[in-house]
């Protein structure tokens, strides 16, 4: 069975959790961005921007660097692999789940259209 550390994973999903946190994720995957640009283009004051990329910068998604008056964003060195994990575990034991499930639900099937065959004979 595999661990994984509580607070790491509680901290990444609060992160993901929100919808412009996320957002932001996917637009510096296509290029990084100033704090001032992202903070435009989701209409947002800089301040507000500043807590969702301190929170991202946080739990090590975005890292930020500053140069002057400007503060660049960029991915961060984390790949959410610890989180990805964690998720496949749980698909997997739903998935097991539903095959079970599924299983019953053709014997209760088989079962009816045997009985059924039987009633009227």
């Amino acid at each position: 069975m595999v661990h994984f550390p509580r607070a790491r994973l509680d901290t990444s999903f609060a992160a993901l959790a929100d919808t412009t946190r996320r957002a932001v994720l996917e637009q510096l995957g296509r290029a990084d961005a100033s704090i001032t640009d992202l903070a435009v283009k989701f209409d947002m004051t800089l301040t507000g921007m500043k807590k969702h990329v301190g929170v991202l910068e946080h739990v090590g998604l975005v890292t930020t660097e500053k140069v002057g008056r400007v503060r660049t964003c960029r991915l961060g060195p984390r790949r959410l692999d610890e989180e990805t994990a964690w998720i496949e575990r749980y698909r997997q034991l739903w998935a097991a789940r539903f095959d079970e499930l599924d299983e019953v639900v053709e014997e209760l099937k088989r079962r009816e259209k045997i009985d059924g065959r039987d009633e009227r004979h």
